[in-house]
Parts: structure tokens; C-alpha cells; sequence
């Protein structure tokens, strides 16, 4: 890929970050900004995972999820080994430009979490009365949409 043209800005006062036109993302100690994925379509909360400015400098470029894997440390273009791309249709920065709101399509199985099923956000915690007596998590998806050991291999 040739040199990016994406520039982000010097963090200025909190006028310019709350209401200016400048991309001026706040990455933390570790150079990471938290972002939420959520499906385009059905607002349906998909993933949360981290960019730093190389994968989001990706992601903006590509128009395709990119993200900052904190265990492999490394960058993962997700979907790439899947099939389960995330296009980008809409990303936004919220008001203090320290997280970001990824909005995307999912092609392939439509798939974004490893283990196959559609969102890694597919166990329910119980809470109040149940949570005392001591209720396990509920799986809120049954049917996974493609086989993890398949797709990755066995780890």
C-alpha cells in the first residue's frame, strides 16, 4: 500500500476536540483507542476491540475493519482469514475523540466473533434475583454460522 495520506491532528483545547472538524484521536498509554462494532443495518452490538493509529489509518483507508489484536499484538484485518470482512459504512468518534463507533455490513457467514457466532456478545449475565441463586450464563445465540476449527484450525 503506498504512504497514507490520513493525518490526525494535534489534540487542541476542548472546543477544537468537541466541536471542531479535526480527527484528533486520544489513544491511551498503550497507544490503543477502544472501538464498539456494531451491525449497520440492526444496530445489533457485534464486537469491541481496540485500533491503534496504524489500524485506524487501515480502516479508514481500506473502508474495511482493522483492528490492534492485544494478544497476538499485532494487526488483524478481521475477516481476512474467515471470509467475514466488515465493511465500513459509517465510523464516528465520540465527543472527547477517545473511543470511536465502528458501524459496518459483514459479508462472508456474517460472523464476527472467532467462535462462530455472529456477535462476541452472545452470553447473557444474570442479574438481580437470579444472579443470587446463583444462575450460569445464558447463551442469548444457538447455532454458531461457521466452524471455528474449520475455518482457523485447532489451537
Amino acid at each position: 500500500m503506498s504512504e497514507s495520506k490520513i493525518f490526525f491532528s494535534a489534540r487542541g483545547d476542548k472546543k477544537q476536540l468537541e466541536e471542531g472538524l479535526a480527527l484528533a484521536p486520544k489513544f491511551d498509554q498503550d497507544g490503543l483507542i477502544p472501538v464498539v462494532t456494531t451491525d449497520f443495518t440492526t444496530g445489533e452490538v457485534l464486537m469491541m476491540a481496540y485500533m491503534n493509529a496504524e489500524s485506524l489509518r487501515l480502516t479508514i483507508e481500506l473502508g474495511e475493519g482493522v483492528y490492534w489484536s492485544r494478544s497476538r499484538k499485532a494487526i488483524w484485518h478481521k475477516g481476512k482469514i474467515s471470509g467475514n470482512v466488515q465493511i465500513v459504512r459509517e465510523l464516528r468518534t465520540d465527543c472527547d475523540q477517545d473511543a470511536l463507533w465502528l458501524r459496518v455490513s459483514v459479508i462472508g457467514d456474517g460472523a464476527t466473533c472467532h467462535t462462530g457466532f455472529r456477535s462476541c456478545f452472545y452470553r447473557a449475565i444474570p442479574t438481580g434475583e437470579k444472579a443470587r441463586d446463583g444462575a450460569a450464563l445464558e447463551f442469548k445465540e444457538k447455532d454458531k454460522l461457521f466452524d471455528p476449527t474449520k475455518v482457523y484450525g485447532k489451537k
